[in-house]
């Protein structure tokens, strides 16, 4: 027999070339598929809750008349608010990463 790829004469019963390493027959099963992962609608909605809760909070921190209970909302505010960015920067990222991939195929 002679490899379909490297031309190489080879054993009758060969798998694959011993030269290239191409395989003498086509495959008997196919690759798993890759399946994209749902509940994107999930993280965008925690998100936004979190932006929300941040801004209610830092609303709250002005109300309540205690200096050191409105601080402490303060911070609870802010807190909530940069998790949601650091959320939202790298689910862009991901996003961004996984279009890459896919424009390199």
């Amino acid at each position: 027999m002679i490899c379909r790829h490297c031309g190489t004469e080879i054993a009758d019963k060969a798998i694959i070339c011993y030269r290239c390493g191409a395989a003498t027959t086509d495959p008997v099963r196919r690759p798993a598929s890759v399946r994209r992962r749902g509940g994107g609608g999930v993280s965008f909605a925690a998100m936004i809750l979190l932006a929300l809760l941040g801004l209610y909070l830092g609303m709250a921190g002005r109300v309540v008349a205690a200096a050191d209970r409105a601080r402490e909302l303060e911070i609870a505010a802010v807190v909530c608010i940069l998790v949601a960015i650091v959320l939202l920067v790298l689910r862009i990222r991901r996003r961004s990463s996984a279009a890459a991939r896919r424009i390199q195929r």
